[in-house]
């Protein structure tokens, strides 16, 4: 598990999004034999709960969580799951 890259993106996500709940988990384990992950980007599931999100449609909120992450997309993430809802969606 690549516990400083999850820091790394809970670290990001929080500042972005102040969620109400967040939980990363490396994934990267279940796609070891993935081509693309050869090249040392980790596979992440995102589950984030934030008010932020509110109004916005999901791929507006893939967008937004993206763009938080931004040089990590680059480098150290090589697939990203996410599940981004507002807390009136629970």
């Amino acid at each position: 598990m690549n516990s400083e890259t999850v820091q790394a993106i809970e670290v990001k996500l929080n500042e972005a999004f102040s969620p109400v709940k967040l939980l990363v988990k490396d994934q990267s384990h279940l796609h070891a034999d993935h081509e693309g992950a050869k090249g040392g980007g980790g596979h992440f599931d995102v589950t984030i709960v934030s008010q932020a999100f509110d109004g916005c449609r999901p791929l507006e909120r893939h967008r937004m969580i993206f763009s938080a992450l931004e040089s990590m997309m680059e480098t150290d993430i090589h697939a990203l799951r996410i599940r981004a809802k507002t807390p009136d969606e629970l």
